[in-house]
């Protein structure tokens, strides 16, 4: 783990220093003012690991190579996350980056090799993955920690990147909000958010509303189970078969399985089987499930006094990018 960046107390806005530990002791960063946040398995940890986000913490160690595509020889993560920041990842070249809810590191594996000095963090224990499989790169940090309470300064990121992640959060205003707080003035914001048009029928609401209410330790063994019990089903319709069509519609319509052959066949029977397992926990345990739509995602931006917007549907519903004025005043009208 490289010197960089400089880190920030968050409650105090000291200086937070690196103390190695002796033997068997942990390293930590300390305060002067006493605050200390451990270094666990080379990722520092600056909140505990039982929160609400706990669930994606177990998923994405569980799948922590399934949607890289340094492991699935595609470039599905690199495309999107060229559309989310506008069409070219030159935007990222030799800029500080903070990624907010990293997961496994789908996107910080392609912003690392864009160039980008990247800060990455992510409330659950996910920051585990990320860090196996990023470590190696030049120019990255990792820690585990709240995007509310982050041991950064304000204003000090050229981009923020957030993909993923908003809607799992208790307010995505309040996200959105403290998200552009981290930019440097004519810094970059980019984010994505599901829209009202997201899909989910009867079974996955209501096996969402159960396993919502059971410890992630329960409920993922239980979405896992469920999931890979429906794959022989769905890949029976992963063919060209008579009767096929109406057969993989009733199953898209009424299955709890997230299935992917549609969208990505390019990943080949085997990983579209890991993806639609990884997505049916995902989305039978995300413990908050907002939608917004692009008006509203538009409107959170603008009342963070962000400037030259651009607001979509696409992706996983909204994609959207906007800028903190060079200065105080709103120079730049919304696109």
């Amino acid at each position: 783990m490289s010197k960089w960046p400089h880190l920030q107390c968050p409650a105090h806005q000291l200086p937070l220093i690196l103390q190695q530990g002796k033997g068997a002791e942990e390293s930590a960063y300390e305060c002067g003012a006493g605050c200390y946040a451990p270094v666990v398995d080379r990722v520092p940890r600056f909140v505990e690991s039982s929160n609400y986000a706990a669930g994606f913490g177990l998923q994405w160690k569980h799948f922590s190579k399934t949607q890289l595509d340094s492991d699935t020889g595609t470039t599905i993560s690199k495309d999107r996350l060229t559309r989310c920041v506008g069409g070219s990842l030159e935007v990222l070249r030799g800029k500080s980056v903070l990624e907010v809810g990293c997961g496994s590191g789908r996107f910080t594996e392609v912003m690392l090799a864009a160039g980008a000095k990247v800060f990455a963090c992510d409330l659950s224990e996910a920051v585990e993955a990320n860090y196996e499989n990023c470590h190696g790169a030049e120019n990255y940090f990792v820690c585990q920690a709240d995007l509310r309470q982050l041991p950064v300064e304000p204003h000090s990121f050229e981009v923020v990147v957030c993909i993923g992640v908003i809607q799992h959060t208790p307010s995505p205003e309040e996200t959105i909000c403290k998200l552009s707080s981290y930019l440097k003035p004519g810094g970059l914001l980019v984010i994505d958010h599901y829209a009202p048009g997201y899909s989910q029928n009867f079974f996955q609401r209501t096996l969402r509303s159960i396993l919502i209410r059971l410890p992630a330790s329960v409920a993922k063994p239980l979405a896992l189970m469920l999931a890979r019990s429906l794959l022989p089903v769905h890949r029976l319709s992963w063919t060209n078969g008579r009767g096929s069509g109406r057969y993989r519609r009733f199953l898209l319509k009424h299955s709890p399985l997230v299935d992917y052959y549609d969208a990505y066949r390019e990943l080949g029977p085997a990983r579209l089987s890991q993806w639609s397992v990884l997505d049916t926990h995902d989305t039978l345990t995300d413990y908050y499930k907002h939608l917004r739509t692009t008006e509203q995602i538009s409107e959170s931006l603008r009342s963070c006094g962000l400037v030259d917007i651009e607001v979509s549907y696409g992706g996983n519903g909204v994609e959207a990018r906007a800028k903190m004025p060079v200065s105080d005043g709103r120079e730049t009208e919304d696109n």
